[in-house]
């Protein structure tokens, strides 16, 4: 049998991954420059963080593991210095966003790396495709049983996770009518989806061990569920955020999923069964599609919330009222506030994308002030 051990690691620690667009300033369409970008980083040490991406457009920032927000932004803050520094060299631009808004995938270049020369034979278009760009969040927990509570737990609150991120409005140069387009693209690999209704980790490893011995996965890294174990870091990995556009919105997002992390695991609240994820296509198309005015159902068999349909928006601001418990300082308190603010007032970055395309009528427009709004930006857009 394939055993997989799962690394014991401090319980509700978090860092965050980001998937980030480099654009030319000619006109604002992905560049190809993310490997002479990784030569350019000072200093050297920071190259460990700043990764190469499937495709030469993207480049990956990693932060460090941490108990607090605030530092976590501090910490992203010197990671954004040492890339617009190295940007600044080869005159491109670093952006975030879910989705380049104009770029074809079939112009973009396969990074030379044997994985993904390997991903790209295996799968065909869709690998350049994959050209999207996403936030992953890891929330560190103590064994592999509550790695796999968590997993199921975070599911539920996806479509939160997907509409406050959302930020991918256009692709392909069209609106797609999507808050988060990108989402799309993900589920079309045949391991995207959701773990397995496991909830003991050596059931885990018994289902792991069959797929390695029919040949469908060779490691974890095949498997591109929303939510997923990482047995090797100890974490959970939440996968279906857009990148924000700004560093500051990503940090809530990883506050969020921390503050979520200590109630879910605290209070267990919720019952796993074998129809755990049946409304869990319906809930995440309504967060894709029309972001934090979209509708969830609920079976209201569990403790988090009664039968029926909310709208995402209400249903993110009675969760947040209630985590004000978890809140352990100042930082938290203020993080919890602003996605308030973000929820009662609907002002995700799709609405700022599409509201800034509206008033200067260019998609090229857009991606120049989504970048200034990158590297430079001490605040989201809708905090001006």
């Amino acid at each position: 049998m394939n055993v997989l051990p799962f690394t014991t690691s401090t319980p509700f620690t978090m860092g965050i991954e980001l998937e980030l667009q480099l654009v030319n300033r000619r006109n604002y369409n992905l560049a190809t420059d993310a490997i002479d970008l990784l030569a350019w980083i000072e200093p050297r040490e920071l190259q460990n963080q700043i990764k190469l991406e499937i495709t030469q457009g993207m480049i990956e920032l990693n932060s460090g593991i941490h108990t607090r927000v605030d530092h976590l932004l501090d910490e992203l803050k010197d990671l954004r210095g040492a890339l617009t520094r190295g940007a600044q060299h080869l005159n491109i631009d670093v952006a975030g966003g879910g989705a380049h808004p104009f770029q074809n995938w079939s112009e973009q270049r396969i990074t030379p790396s044997e994985r993904f020369h390997h991903l790209h034979e295996k799968y065909g278009y869709l690998a350049k495709t994959f050209t999207v760009f996403g936030q992953h969040i890891h929330i560190g927990v103590a064994s592999g049983d509550d790695a796999l509570y968590l997993t199921h737990g975070f599911s539920r609150y996806v479509p939160h996770f997907i509409a406050l991120s959302a930020a991918s409005p256009f692709y392909q140069g069209v609106d797609t009518a999507f808050d988060s387009s990108r989402s799309n693209v993900v589920r079309a690999f045949p391991l995207a989806g959701t773990a397995p209704v496991v909830t003991q980790w050596s059931d885990f490893e018994k289902y792991y061990d069959e797929l390695i011995e029919l040949g469908i996965i060779a490691s974890m890294k095949d498997f591109y569920w929303d939510i997923r174990p990482k047995p090797e870091y100890g974490t959970v990995e939440i996968r279906v955020c857009d990148t924000p556009l700004t560093l500051e919105h990503a940090a809530l997002l990883g506050c969020y999923a921390q503050l979520l992390a200590r109630w879910i695991l605290t209070e267990r609240p919720l019952e796993i069964d074998d129809d755990f994820y049946l409304l869990y296509q319906y809930n995440r198309f309504e967060a894709s599609r029309y972001g934090l005015d979209g509708e969830i159902a609920q079976h209201g068999e569990d403790k988090t919330a009664p039968a029926g349909k909310q709208s995402i928006f209400v249903s993110i601001l009675d969760r947040l009222q209630d985590l004000k418990r978890f809140a352990q300082n100042e930082a938290e308190v203020q993080a919890l506030k602003r996605l308030r603010h973000i929820a009662y007032e609907r002002l995700n970055d799709a609405a700022w994308l599409r509201e800034t395309y509206k008033k200067r009528g260019s998609l090229n427009d857009v991606m120049r002030l989504s970048s200034e709004l990158w590297m430079r930006n001490s605040g989201a857009p809708y905090f001006h």
